[in-house]
This record gives C-alpha cells, structure tokens and sequence, in this order.
C-alpha cells in the first residue's frame, strides 16, 4: 500500500476510539431524553403532536430507504479499498457520484411527496385525521353549536401536510450528512459523527422550547430542520480536515457506483426484517391484553441504551479497520481486530446484562414515574429481564455482521436475518403462551443468538479461525467476574434498603440502583484485574495515552 493510502489503525487505537465514542453516545443519549421531557411538557401527546409524529413518518422511511444505515454499510467497504490503494483522486469522484446521486433521489422524492402530501396523509398515514362529512342536521340547526364545533376543528389533514413539507428538507441534509458520516469513519474520525445527532437534539431542543412559544407546533418542525443542519454541520468541520473534495459528477454507469447501490440492496432488505420483528412483536403483544404494546416497547428501548453504549459504539469504531484490512487481504489482521472487537464486547455486555436483570427494577420505576403503577412497572422489568440475555446477542451480531460487510458480502447476513425472523415468529408464538409479553422478549434475543452463531461458523470457516480460545478465555473470565457482581449487588440491596434516607420514593430509588450498580462495577472490575484480564489492564494505559497525545496537539 502507498504512503496516501488509509492503513488500519493500532489496536491501542481503535480502543481509545471505542471510548470516546461511548463517553458521546451516553452523553448523547442523556441530551435526547432531557429534550424529550421538554417537548413532552410543550406538547403533550394532543393533536398537534400527532399531526408532528405522523408527518415525520414518510420523511424518516425515505431516509432510511435511500440512505440511513444500508448506504453506509455499502460505501465504506468500497470506499476503503479505492483509499488502501493510494487512489484519493478517485475515491472522491466516487464520495461525490454517490452523493450526487442520493441528494439527487432525495430531491425528486421530496418534490413528489411536497406536492402530493395531503393525499398521502389523508389516504395512507393517517385517514382519521381527515374531517367528517357535515351532517345535514348541522345545517338545519345552524345554532346547536355543533356546526362551530366543525367550523373550529382543525385542518388536521393540512397541518400534518404543511409539517412534512417542512420535513422534507430535513430528509436531503440527512441525504448528504448520512455519507459524510461513512466518510470520516473510513479516515478513523468519530467524534463529530458522534457529535451530529447530539447537534440535532440541539435542534430540536431549539424547536419545542423556544420557535414553538411563537409557531407552535410549526416551531418544532424548524427546529427538526435546523438541527439536520448542525447534524451535518459538525460534520462538514471535520471534513477539511481530511480534506475532503466535492465534484459536480454524477455517472449512473459508473461500476464502483453500481456496486455500491448493488451491496445496498440486500442490507436495506435486512434493516426492513429487523423492522418486521419489531412489527410482528407488536401484533402479538396487541393480543395480550392492555398494557402490553406499552410492556414491550418500553424494555426494548431500555434495553438499547447499553446495547448503543457498546456493540454500536464498538460496530462504528471497528468497521472501517475491517474493511481497510479486507482491501488489504490481511486476513490475519481481520481475524485479530474482529477477536479484539468481540472480547471487548463479551467483557463488557455480560456484566451489563446481569446489572440490567438485578437492578433493573428501580430503574423502570424510576423511567417511568408516577404514570405506572407497581403491577405495570413489574410488567416492563419482566420483560427488561428477558431482554438482558439480547444485550449480549444483539452486541455480538453487531461485531459479526460487520465482517461480512466489511468483506462486501450482504447476501449471508439477509440469510441469517431471513432465519432469525422465521426463529423469532416461531418462538415468540410458543413463549407468549407462558411468559406473555416477556416472551416475545426472550424470542427477540434467543432468535438473534442463533443468527450470531451462523454467522460465527461461516465466518470461522472462511476466515481459518475467529480465535475460539482467547475469546473462550475472556468469556469464562467475564462470567465469572459477574457472578461476583451479582453476589455484591445482592448482598448490599436490602442493607440500601434499610437505610432510612428522608428521600422522596423517585430519589430513593435512584439511590438504590446507583448503589447496587457502583458495588456491583467495582467488584466485576476488581476480580477481571485479580484474573488478569488484559482489556481490562490495559484501559487505565489506554486513557492516559491519549490525554498525553491531547497535550501534545495543544
């Protein structure tokens, strides 16, 4: 490889990578939820709020159909090895096809969608927003006052129209801004890509907490535009630094730009199952009884706050050292990065898992607030619990699925996606029979488990190995570190609970999960050094390495 070309980064690296990205997406998922309470308490859940939600739903599916994750997944690999190979010129012609094409497709759509939007609302997304017929008998009683009832109802139909207008702005920024992000990955930058949906929070914020004091609703959709802007923004800053170039190109016979759309296809085909599961799950939880819709949805997304925090962390970070080493041909230094990627996944989930299942309980009633009563909190930890096992397999297959994307093979992992699905229907239909709704949870991470392990034997088959015994070794450690944990975390709940702190009931049991959590950590931490775990080791080294290479930029 020629001294232009991008070469995969030191292991040393790529950890400090995976760090700071964590230490952002925490701090960005705090951001997200604290601007969330705040447009709650603007909007509520009333009409105008509905109108926003059903008007960004066709904007955000266009996206994720002609961007999103599948245009990344199928850049990056094809991208690195233009760059491995020293070949700049022509890897920003190809960065400038793609973009040129994308913006271009996102433009066209918008411009159908801008001026078919009331059709689309009333017909397809929301046909219930649309006004009754007036009666007749409205007219013959003019002053019953059910006809200024009709007369001062909203245009629900217009409002949600004129918001997706606004919208689709937001979706041709995302066109261009979801590329930039593939780009700075590729050149092992993560930290405005980390920073860009914290930006759009920014937004956002702007939108529901001030614009919406004198538009209204209307406000929040600017502020969903304004932050696209800021999303790309950041984004474009740290794109001088690679210096990055833009042409007026566009090719659509362009081969590179044909197999990028080629390995998109299938990858939107496996984001579109994923989506299925979530669908399927939400059928079957509608047959369980009120509350159940609810049950589900709130320990999914609890359950992905530790499955962002490290298996998409850790995914984004070792990503494009995969793709580089497979334009390389190192075979040798995939197997090495992946095996590095999937320890330091093992040793951080399996703790993060049992954490989530013991001390998970005052967390829900802490999320939820007063709106829940001890039965539906006991509802959503039932289903959290089942969850904690998918912490683990939803952050394996993050690793996983990214070898075989890195090595431009989409179709397996559709394959797998195909089996998981049909593993998952099949489970979930069985275990709702006794477990309810945490059965469909428990599908969820047993149906993924089996698809990391698919793909786990095609991989080591193709690859020679995926260096069983080391992480065999780490596995065994971190099991039996969390054991001690939970021995901890068990041991020291009713001693928190007997203290008699003067604190309200939300406050109390923050504590108690904090403290459960804090001894719990330091136990796992204690026994992976007293078992000499080197990831473990090595992190202190690795945080003191880069505040000395900040001091030395400065």
């Amino acid at each position: 490889m020629t001294a232009q070309g991008v070469q995969a980064p030191s292991a040393g690296k790529i950890a400090r990578s995976a760090i700071i990205v964590i230490g952002i997406l925490g701090f960005g998922k705090l951001f997200s939820l604290a601007e969330k309470w705040i447009g709650l308490d603007r909007f509520g859940v009333g009409v105008d709020w509905d109108t926003f939600a059903a008007a960004n739903q066709l904007p955000e599916q266009l996206y994720n159909l002609i961007g999103g994750g599948a245009l990344a997944f199928a850049f990056i690999p094809i991208f690195s090895g233009i760059l491995a190979r020293g070949n700049r010129d022509q890897a920003w012609k190809l960065a400038s096809n793609v973009l040129n094409t994308i913006f271009l497709a996102a433009f066209l759509l918008s411009g159908i969608v801008f001026l078919f939007a009331p059709q689309i609302i009333s017909t397809l997304i929301a046909p219930g927003f649309a006004k009754p017929f007036l009666p007749a008998r409205v007219l013959s009683e003019p002053f019953s006052g059910d006809l200024f009832v009709y007369l001062a109802r909203p245009d629900l139909v217009l409002q949600t129209a004129n918001l997706m207008r606004i919208l689709l702005l937001s979706l041709m920024i995302f066109s261009v801004s979801g590329l930039c992000s593939g780009i700075l990955h590729t050149h092992q930058h993560f930290v405005a890509p980390a920073l860009a949906p914290i930006m759009y929070d920014v937004g956002n914020l702007l939108g529901v907490a001030f614009l919406a004091r004198f538009f209204g609703i209307y406000g929040a959709a600017v502020g969903a535009v304004i932050g696209a802007g800021l999303h790309l923004g950041v984004q474009v800053i740290a794109l001088v630094r690679v210096r990055a170039r833009w042409l007026p190109y566009l090719n659509w016979r362009n081969a590179e730009l044909r197999q990028v759309i080629r390995l998109m296809i299938p990858r939107a085909i496996s984001l579109g199952l994923a989506n299925l599961d979530l669908l399927i799950a939400y059928n079957i939880a509608s047959t369980l009884g009120g509350g159940s819709v609810a049950a589900f949805n709130r320990g999914w997304t609890l359950m992905q706050l530790p499955q962002t925090l490290i298996g998409t962390a850790m995914g984004i970070v070792i990503f494009p050292t995969l793709a580089v080493l497979s334009a390389n041909g190192d075979l040798s230094g995939k197997r090495s990065a992946m095996s590095g990627a999937l320890r330091f996944v093992l040793i951080a989930s399996i703790p993060a898992a049992l954490m989530m299942a013991v001390a998970g309980r005052p967390l829900v009633a802490i999320l939820e607030g007063g709106a829940f009563d001890p039965a539906s909190a006991d509802r959503v930890f039932a289903v959290l619990q089942m969850f904690a096992l998918g912490i683990l397999t939803w952050n394996l297959l993050e690793i996983v699925a990214r070898s075989f994307y890195a090595d431009k093979d989409m179709i397996t992992p559709l394959i797998s996606a195909v089996l998981e699905t049909l593993i998952f229907v099949s489970l979930a239909l069985m275990l709702t029979q006794s477990l309810q709704t945490a059965g469909l949870a428990l599908a969820n991470s047993i149906a993924v488990g089996v698809q990391v392990i698919f793909l786990a034997a095609i991989l080591r088959r193709r690859w020679g190995g995926i260096d069983e015994a080391a992480l065999f070794k780490s596995a065994l450690k971190a099991c039996i570190g969390a054991a001690a944990m939970v021995a901890a975390m068990v041991t020291v709940a009713p001693l928190i609970e007997a203290l008699p702190l003067p604190l309200d009931r939300r406050l109390l049991l923050l504590v108690q999960a904090g403290a459960q959590i804090g001894v719990g950590g330091a136990v796992y931490v204690g026994v992976m050094v007293l078992l000499r775990t080197e990831e473990v080791l090595q992190l202190p080294r690795l945080i003191l390495a880069r505040r000395q290479i900040q001091t030395a930029s400065d």
